[in-house]
């Protein structure tokens, strides 16, 4: 018996090796939810992950309102919602990315400090490169997501725990404007104040959710009772689960997740991704790009979370270039039978309404750079910015031709020794490779309504990089439009690791029912 176990464990390296360097398409359309991704009609095969799949059912519906079937949960009709109460929407969306140079990360990794921003965020999509190392069974044998299952549950617990409702006390103190500071003012805010007024309670009432409101004015309440506690709320419990995972999905070192409010769930549709790989024969995935779109109020979305050539010899920027071009040319989403009966769902990157680009873009500091000791020494940062090979191809015309990048205040994030504040150009015996300082990890942006509020870098030691991270503000209007409800399950909890209690939405071609009535020709 073990003898059989070996010879197909050895005989399906040879299988994977041939659909990696051939191309050949491998589950590419998966990913990881907390959802179940239904479509309006018909149902989806049971996969590994449905053995312990439940429903909750809202009170109000009726019983036929959901069926269950030997192919999973199947809704029986649609359910209309309600207009909305606004014409205009505006939630923010936190936004970073991480190169953790193929490090799993430990127990008790304090990501907060990435995660944390100077105003709640409704949506989180957090992009990594390198969460496994870039080495040859990584790249051409099976894929390990055992990091990728650490860090969902780091982030789960970091965006769940009852320090965030703290932190969303704090990031509201003070404020009294409605509309959202800029981006230098953020950065002027050395602190703010723990307690807030009640005629400033009131004005954030239309601004925040009104789940947030009401902790915001809890605690608010609690702190100024001398001696009172502050309420706790279980981050594993369902009823105070503030944000779910909508999809996450990973190509050898890169790795995508969106998280969401709960209370959002139910207007995301269309959730879908795509990989490209750029690497080893411009086709494995050591380099290239993970993607997910989705629809949010009839509004597409795209992020694409990418880690391009690496390299600072002369011409390498150019090859970087020719990276981006290709994850704009092959990256595809594809277009169910189901997808007919919906509004338009773009099938590449350039056709959603609003695209977030992310991740290592490994473009560096040009040759010829004045002394870069000295500059960074001095944080004059803008005096080296000048030499950023992104913005020098960026405005020559070469590369994201009408994309748009928030002002840099923050110092260069690569290269770093191992648990240091030192790069490794300003230590001479370092037997690391002496790489010059650069902006490596970026984030820019495509489209309409989005609006950056902050731009900066996170300072954990973890890895050679240092995180960067942004936050929008995010306009959809949703006047005159007709907005469908995206029928799914709400989220699911379980104690178990956080892919392994996610279920695993597939959408491909196979796995779509025919519509009763409808006659194949």
């Amino acid at each position: 018996m073990r003898t059989d176990m070996r010879k197909n464990s050895k005989s399906s390296w040879p299988k994977v090796i041939a659909r990696k360097w051939l191309n050949i398409p491998s589950g590419a359309e998966e990913f990881q939810s907390d959802y179940a991704v239904n479509g309006e009609t018909g149902g989806r095969r049971k996969s590994c992950c449905d053995q312990d799949y439940h429903s909750i059912v809202p009170e109000n519906f009726s019983e036929g309102w959901l069926t269950e079937t030997a192919g999973g949960i199947k809704p029986s009709k649609s359910m209309p919602e309600p207009p909305p109460v606004t014409d205009s929407l505006n939630p923010r969306m936190f936004v970073g990315t991480w190169n953790v140079g193929g490090k799993s990360p430990h127990e008790g990794l304090n990501i907060r400090d990435w995660l944390s921003s100077p105003a709640p965020a409704d949506i989180y999509v957090l992009g990594f490169q390198e969460i496994v190392p870039l080495n040859a069974g990584n790249v051409l044998g099976a894929e390990d997501n055992g990091p990728a299952a650490k860090w969902l549950s780091l982030i789960r617990e970091a965006l769940n725990s009852d320090q965030s409702d703290k932190e969303l006390a704090r990031c509201y103190s003070g404020a009294t404007e409605e509309s959202s500071p800029s981006s230098l003012q953020l950065e002027q805010q050395a602190s703010l104040k723990p307690r807030t007024s009640f005629t400033d309670l009131l004005s954030m009432e239309d601004e925040l959710g009104e789940e947030d409101f009401e902790r915001l004015l809890n605690l608010n309440t609690n702190s100024s009772e001398e001696g009172s506690p502050s309420p706790t709320y279980m981050s594993g419990s369902p009823a105070r689960q503030r944000f779910c995972l909508a999809a996450s999905k990973q190509m050898v070192g890169l790795f995508l997740c969106v998280w969401v409010r709960t209370d959002l769930y139910k207007h995301i549709s269309n959730l879908k991704v795509s990989c490209v790989g750029c690497g080893i024969m411009g086709y494995l995935g050591n380099k290239g790009s993970v993607s997910i779109s989705m629809t949010l109020h009839q509004k597409t979305f795209c992020f694409v979370c990418t880690h391009l050539t690496s390299g600072e010899k002369e011409g390498d920027e150019i090859r970087r270039n020719s990276d981006v071009a290709e994850i704009l040319k092959r990256t595809k989403f594809s277009r169910s039978f189901r997808d007919l009966r919906q509004p338009f769902h773009p099938e590449n990157i350039l056709d959603h309404d609003k695209v977030i680009w992310l991740g290592d873009l490994n473009y560096r500091l040009a040759p010829g750079c004045v002394d870069t000791h000295e500059l960074l020494k001095k944080n004059n940062w803008q005096v080296l910015l000048e030499k950023d090979q992104l913005r020098i191809e960026q405005r020559a015309g070469r590369v994201f031709s009408g994309w748009e990048e928030g002002r840099i205040y923050f110092a260069p994030t690569y290269k770093y020794l191992a648990d240091s504040d030192d790069y490794v150009v300003q230590t001479s015996n370092s037997k690391e490779k002496r790489r010059i300082p650069a902006w490596c990890d970026r984030i820019l942006w495509k489209g309409e309504g989005l609006k950056q509020v902050w731009y900066s870098r996170g300072e954990c030691r973890f890895s050679d990089h240092r995180p960067v991270y942004s936050l929008f503000s995010v306009h959809i209007n949703l006047a005159n439009k007709l907005i469908p409800t995206a029928i799914s399950c709400p989220p699911r909890f379980s104690s178990k690791s956080a892919l392994s209690s996610a279920c695993g939405a597939k959408v491909q071609a196979e796995e779509l029912l025919v519509i009763p009535g409808h006659k194949a020709t």
